[in-house]
């Protein structure tokens, strides 16, 4: 078991990897070539990104768990519909985005108070994201159904390429163009239209499994229920989450723009040392799915201890290392040393909370393969929103403090594991599947 569910997560780490290099190359050439206020303007709008991604990867979430399930009980009709409904509400969401984008940027980053001086650069670099915010959707739903019948392989394959592509753009246009921030705005677009574009035509061209016809894509409005009854409420939380850290940001802003500078170097380290546990939560939704599809809960539950256990080993191995090498790690962001001194600072403070966090979204990943992703939002919601927001209006009008800033991670790491966890051993979501099951073997009876 540890064997299979290692082999399905390693591509989707290496894959996950990838993906956030374009964003984190981003921020290591403007903030080593052009300025650190550049860097600052790059970082400011990193949260609002995440907002519509992390919307959009819960609703993936929740199409992979659909087809899963019906790839692991033999239902290929159903589970073709299913592709084809996924697709129409990705598109249908991806093109509401990127005019949304276009227009509220601006008002959004001054919400955030992102500072005079970074705001102008912050609005360009946001805008052309959003442009290609389309071509990152469909990627990530494409590859949800690859991976949701065992194929997390070939999404990788396609990373590697458009990768290196978006590596060699950011420099040529940066370096050699001089377009500053605007150069890797253009880069990172271009490589996520090729990433798109990729994974589709793999899934159009295995007619046998998937069944892909453009004009059939359509809203089937049973399978649209079923995706988002698992997918929207792992999309609200994650968004909602979003919106909690851009809030944090905008905490963070009132220090100016080398706090900022330094705050957004530690988020570049901060997202790779969630990849790991990122990745198994999401092996672990199709695992579960997949197990449960079979009418295998036991061995599904076997899975989900394995997988924490792998992801609290993964997570505090990489913890000890990035403790030790700090400095160099954040120094590749930036040469500004106040930049490093505070990016450091930043990252030495957390460190050593990061289990709580791998814990939480391990069995949080569980509980929605298991199908109960509506409880999971609200757990995750009312300590990642709630409790976090509480405390920094607490803390921050007694203390003026970035450390006190920064402390809210590891409280409501703490609380959102807890909760969790007591869900998974004391909650009724087992009696509940038992019952679908034999009401399912009453039916073909």
């Amino acid at each position: 078991m540890v064997k299979q569910i290692l082999l399905f997560t390693i591509p989707l780490l290496l894959g996950n990897i990838l993906q956030q290099l374009y964003n984190t190359v981003d921020v290591a050439v403007v903030g080593r070539y052009v300025s650190s206020a550049a860097l600052a303007a790059v970082g400011s709008s990193s949260p609002i990104i995440n907002i519509l991604i992390g919307f959009y990867s819960g609703v993936a979430t929740g199409a992979s768990a659909v087809i899963a399930r019906y790839f692991g009980s033999g239902d290929r009709e159903k589970m073709q519909r299913a592709v084809h409904t996924t697709l129409f509400l990705t598109i249908l969401v991806g093109a509401f985005s990127t005019v949304f984008g276009l227009v509220a940027s601006p008002a959004i980053l001054r919400w955030m108070q992102t500072p005079e001086e970074v705001l102008e650069e912050a609005v360009i670099y946001l805008r052309i994201y959003f442009c290609g915010i389309g071509g990152v959707m469909l990627y990530n739903m494409g590859s949800a159904i690859l991976q949701a019948v065992g194929d997390s392989r070939r999404p990788l394959y396609f990373l590697c390429f458009t990768s290196a592509v978006h590596v060699g753009l950011d420099l040529i246009f940066v370096m050699a163009f001089r377009w500053g921030i605007a150069g890797v705005g253009w880069a990172t677009f271009l490589a996520q239209v090729a990433s798109a574009v990729l994974v589709l035509w793999v899934i159009h061209r295995n007619q046998e499994l998937f069944g892909l016809h453009w004009r059939g894509i359509r809203y089937y409005k049973d399978l649209v229920g079923q995706v988002l009854s698992i997918g929207f409420p792992s999309g609200i939380q994650r968004s909602i989450t979003s919106i909690s850290n851009a809030m944090v940001q905008s905490y963070v802003n009132v220090f100016g723009t080398l706090m900022i500078a330094g705050y957004s170097a530690y988020l570049k380290v901060d997202v790779f040392l969630g990849l790991p546990m990122q990745s198994l939560s999401l092996a672990i939704v199709t695992f579960v799915s997949q197990n449960i599809g079979a009418g295998k809960i036991e061995r599904a539950k076997k899975g989900v201890f394995v997988t924490a256990a792998l992801s609290t080993g993964i997570t505090a191995a990489m913890c000890v290392v990035l403790w030790i090498f700090s400095e160099p790690v954040i120094s590749l962001f930036s040469t500004d040393p106040a930049v490093v001194e505070n990016g450091v600072r930043m990252m030495r403070l957390l460190l050593p909370f990061y289990v709580l966090l791998s814990l939480g979204q391990v069995y949080a990943g569980a509980m929605r393969g298991f199908g109960s992703a509506f409880i999971t939002m609200v757990l995750m919601i009312g300590c990642y929103v709630v409790l976090r927001q509480v405390f920094l209006m607490a803390a921050t009008h007694v203390f003026h403090s970035m450390d006190v800033i920064l402390i809210n991670y590891p409280v409501t790491w703490f609380a959102a594991f807890a909760l969790i966890f007591l869900y998974y051993k004391f909650g009724k979501w087992e009696n509940r599947l038992k019952k679908m099951e034999k009401s399912s073997d009453h039916l073909q009876d």
